[in-house]
């Protein structure tokens, strides 16, 4: 399981990390983080440092649940459309 570490830590990995005085995976290794973490860290800073990033992410979000939300009224259609064609074979025998 991996390890929490406290917020003002990953504030000060970052910190370290956006000067660019050393590569991203050096500077995991020197706090003791995987160069996953960091990027995670470094991914979330620049979403609450920038509040276009975030609104696009939501936005993303939003558009992925229409998504799914269209598919499903899609398939419920398509079930209406066959029942109504089976139960209209039975009222117009050809």
């Amino acid at each position: 399981m991996p390890k929490a570490f406290p917020e003002e830590f990953r504030r000060d990995v970052v910190a370290v990390a956006r000067k660019g005085e050393a590569p991203l995976t050096r500077i995991a290794k020197d706090f003791g983080v995987s160069p996953a973490a960091l990027h995670r860290w470094l991914k979330q800073a620049d979403e609450e440092d920038d509040p276009r990033a975030r609104s696009a992410k939501e936005e993303s979000l939003e558009l992925r649940e229409a998504r799914k939300r269209i598919r499903l009224l899609e398939q419920e259609a398509e079930v209406m459309r066959r029942a109504v064609a089976y139960l209209s074979r039975d009222v117009n025998p050809k």
